[in-house]
């Protein structure tokens, strides 16, 4: 069982930025995606970006030039970088891990199985 915790969430004025932070306790194989997600109230969980093992990196449009992916894999740490925050990116954010193959990550939530609690992630205008 993997276990996924995020940090870093918290209040920001709009403009301001935020990293979240999530440690993994292990990962699901050695080729991996792992992604951050969010949900607002009332709406269905959306992908914000993911990463693969490679490295390589998948961007949502709403999270392209704006947010950074990124992961320690020597601490099991996925970050997410978070810029010029609008009042709209006010969601609950999920880090998420899945295993993979060679392509590309994807960012559909139901591709991935094991999931953190969440960090509410608030920007007041």
């Amino acid at each position: 069982q993997v276990q996924l915790v995020e940090s870093g969430g918290g209040s920001v004025q709009s403009g301001g930025s935020l990293r979240l932070s999530c440690a993994a306790s292990r990962y699901i194989s050695s080729r991996y995606c792992m992604g951050w997600f969010r949900q607002f109230p009332g709406k269905e969980r959306e992908g914000v970006a993911a990463i693969h093992s490679d490295g390589r990196t998948t961007y949502a449009d709403s999270a392209a030039g704006r947010f950074t992916i990124s992961q320690d894999k020597s601490q099991k740490t996925l970050y997410l970088q978070m810029d010029d925050l609008e009042p709209e990116d006010t969601a609950m954010y999920y880090c998420a891990q899945a295993g993979w193959g060679s392509a590309g990550c994807s960012l559909l939530p139901m591709i991935f199985p094991a999931w953190g609690p969440g960090t509410q992630v608030t920007v007041s205008s």
